[in-house]
């Protein structure tokens, strides 16, 4: 643990981000905060709210290029607050780490992101092109209010878009070791399979809905739905939960519930997924229900020069060149691809999102500011 971390302003604007209790949609006055911060270093500061999610758009600059951070201010509920061994929302330093719900995924990232404006901009007060913020408190929740809908704004009066950092946590082993420059699409289900309830005694004059869908599940999971490509992993199929039955020991079920999903390569589309599973469930006689859920489509930014400068600036701070990758689960970069000309994801090390004692390094919010700055200054300095 280093004295120069923990006096590092984005330390310390981390430890104020995670003190509030931002549980999705609520964000807690977290975007207050940030506005007033970045409303002083010169940006123009807009707050965007529909139904119970708060969002930010800020911009400082009306020349291209434009450089957007986003991020969002929400995060996932804490679970049994009393597995944590320290309160998840009274930021507190153990063993080298800050620990406190949000750390990871990823206020530590947001925080950084403002000091590394307020930095590069003390120095750069006219810099080459604008810097925006797009921050929401609806990214862990059902992501319908929130950069869904301020895309959607945005492109309706025209903004786009050159570059943009989402602060996710990409970082697997170490800080810097990876960045993600595309997702998979994610393709939900819901499927019930029918059969007809009776007494277990007398299996003859009932159907067993579990007993008729085995075949097709097994039939389903070891299915090779598609090779992937050289950017990403081959689609994969999973079941998330499964439900028949009432609850006593006696009853042959009536139906058997499964929820399910495809993470997808681009080498699939949704309605191919859709149409194959299908016609599976058909050729072994199932009778059934299904609905269909299309979180994302799969997208890939490609390598250019936002991906260049990144490595750049992360190999300058680390010493390491990340992997890019387009690994693990979607983002909202799913929408802001579509305003955006190269986008990436890049953040604190992934390990502990959404666990019990979320936590990361107490260097991590001052490196991810200085990997930060970094790609501004090679972007935007004049």
């Amino acid at each position: 643990m280093t004295a120069a971390a923990l006096a590092h302003p984005a330390f310390e604007l981390s430890r104020e981000l995670i003190a509030r209790a931002s549980v999705t949609p609520e964000d807690a006055g977290c975007q207050s905060l940030l506005a007033a911060r970045l409303a002083a270093a010169g940006f123009s500061v807009e707050t965007l709210a529909w139904g119970q999610v708060t969002n930010l758009w800020a911009r400082r600059g009306t020349t291209g290029p434009l450089f957007c951070f986003a991020g969002h201010t929400d995060v996932v509920p804490t679970g049994p607050v009393e597995a944590w061994h320290t309160p998840p929302f009274e930021p507190t330093v153990v063993d080298g780490e800050l620990v406190g719900r949000g750390a990871c995924d990823m206020k530590c990232a947001i925080a950084a992101m403002v000091v590394a404006c307020e930095r590069f901009l003390a120095r750069h007060p006219d810099p080459a092109g604008s810097i925006a913020f797009l921050l929401t408190s609806d990214e862990e929740g059902p992501a319908v209010d929130g950069s869904v809908r301020v895309v959607e704004h945005l492109r309706a009066r025209g903004e786009h878009l050159d570059y943009c950092v989402i602060g996710e946590p990409t970082s697997v082993d170490a800080l810097g070791d990876m960045l993600k420059n595309g997702r998979r699409g994610s393709l939900s289900g819901r499927l019930v399979v029918k059969g007809k309830q009776g007494h277990i005694a007398y299996p003859h004059l009932a159907s067993n809905p579990v007993h008729l869908l085995a075949p097709a599940l097994a039939e389903l999971t070891g299915t090779r739905w598609d090779d992937g490509n050289e950017d990403f992993q081959p689609t994969a199929w999973q079941v998330s939960n499964i439900h028949a039955g009432t609850g006593a020991g006696n009853i042959i079920p009536g139906t058997v519930e499964v929820h399910f999903n495809f993470r997808f390569a681009p080498t699939s589309t949704a309605a191919s997924l859709r149409e194959r599973l299908e016609s599976i469930l058909r050729r072994h006689g199932l009778v059934f229900d299904l609905h269909w859920s299309l979180g994302g489509e799969p997208f890939h930014t490609g390598r250019g020069r936002l991906v260049e400068v990144a490595v750049d600036a992360i190999r300058e701070a680390t010493g390491r060149v990340p992997e890019v990758s387009t690994t693990g689960g979607t983002s909202d970069g799913r929408f802001i691809k579509d305003i955006c000309s190269e986008l990436i994801e890049f953040g604190a090390r992934n390990a502990t999102a959404h666990a019990v004692d979320e936590r990361v390094s107490v260097e991590t919010p001052a490196l991810l500011a200085g990997i930060y700055e970094g790609m501004l200054e090679r972007l935007l300095a004049r």
